[in-house]
């Protein structure tokens, strides 16, 4: 499940530092590959790492009884006795014509983050950039966009009715993600994380250059699920849907 790191800040989520989130406690909770960081209203380390667990022991299984899941670059039919998180990965990979693995950032950050609010009122999980909000006040996710000059200076305001949703970013010049394009930030929105996630990466690879931006976005508004997004490359930006945009 590890995938290379591209980028010094990304690999050592520095970004992390930098995440305001007022009145909630936020830990850090690492096994392998995942690496979250969790915002909820107490410390709930021990229960976000069992559900870490319960949602990474099923996939590793099923990956080594199906290998083809690791690695396959389309998608993989859906498996009806399949465990939860691997037909969450599978349906969105479906989707969007790419393969699972695609979802497995977002699939992950929901499955804590939906267990999490059993103890919580509000939860936020973090995982490699990919979101899964669940809070009772706005919240505002910043873009970051590499070498764009726009990174860093809008943001997407989510309102408690909008969540929970999964906001999930790909990028074909910063971070750990396989990308075919070259947009700087493909920011997709989603009820389903898994769905944000394999969308950003689907999106992501059809955009090579501007002249992409416009047919991409048309096709992204035919997925069933997709709440909005924004795409960035360069100085150029493109935003539909549900998304309201604020100065950071």
């Amino acid at each position: 499940m590890k995938k290379q790191e591209h980028s010094l800040d990304y690999r050592e989520r520095t970004y992390r530092s930098r995440v305001r989130t007022r009145g909630l406690v936020s830990f850090q909770v690492q096994i392998k590959e995942t690496d979250l960081w969790v915002s909820s209203d107490r410390d709930s380390t021990v229960e976000a790492r069992d559900l870490v667990i319960a949602c990474r022991h099923p996939l590793e299984h099923y990956i080594r009884a199906h290998p083809s899941f690791l690695t396959s670059l389309v998608p993989i039919a859906e498996d009806p006795y399949a465990p939860s998180v691997v037909k969450d990965m599978l349906k969105a990979a479906c989707q969007v014509g790419i393969g699972p693995m695609a979802a497995v950032a977002g699939a992950i950050a929901q499955c804590v983050g939906e267990g999490l609010l059993g103890l919580s009122a509000e939860v936020i999980v973090e995982n490699g950039g990919d979101l899964f909000l669940a809070a009772k006040r706005p919240v505002t996710v910043a873009i970051f966009a590499g070498g764009s000059p726009l990174s860093e200076r809008l943001g997407m305001r989510v309102d408690p009715h909008e969540m929970p949703l999964g906001v999930c970013t790909s990028s074909g010049t910063i971070g750990h993600s396989l990308s075919l394009g070259n947009a700087d930030a493909v920011c997709v929105l989603s009820r389903s994380a898994a769905l944000a996630d394999a969308a950003a990466t689907a999106l992501g690879n059809r955009i090579r250059s501007v002249r992409d931006i416009g047919p991409a976005t048309d096709w992204a508004r035919t997925v069933e699920g997709i709440v909005g997004g924004v795409v960035i490359i360069g100085a150029t930006m493109a935003t539909w849907g549900e998304v309201e945009l604020v100065k950071l």
